[in-house]
């Protein structure tokens, strides 16, 4: 039989720890970067975006997720803002 003073020594215990389990680890800040491009795909410029994110502490897929698209050669393939003329 468990006697009051261990029981309560017990539920004191895991109140204090609570709170210490209970804190969460501060998260990262991840940046999302969109790169548009008319061209058919992957070029110098695109690796050059990569490189200058890199020289500034700026890991894909670690602080920094890029998505890219591609036009494809056609301006017509993208959706135009309003302000622009048809």
């Amino acid at each position: 039989m468990i006697t009051r003073r261990a029981f309560i020594g017990t539920v004191t215990g895991g109140l204090l720890a609570t709170p210490l389990a209970a804190e969460a680890q501060p998260g990262t800040k991840s940046y999302r970067v969109g790169y548009l491009s008319f061209g058919p795909g992957p070029s110098p410029r695109s690796e050059a975006l990569r490189q200058g994110l890199r020289e500034l502490g700026y890991v894909e897929g670690q602080n920094v997720t890029i998505e890219y698209r591609w036009a494809k050669g056609s301006i017509r393939r993208g959706p135009m803002p309003s302000s622009w003329p048809a």
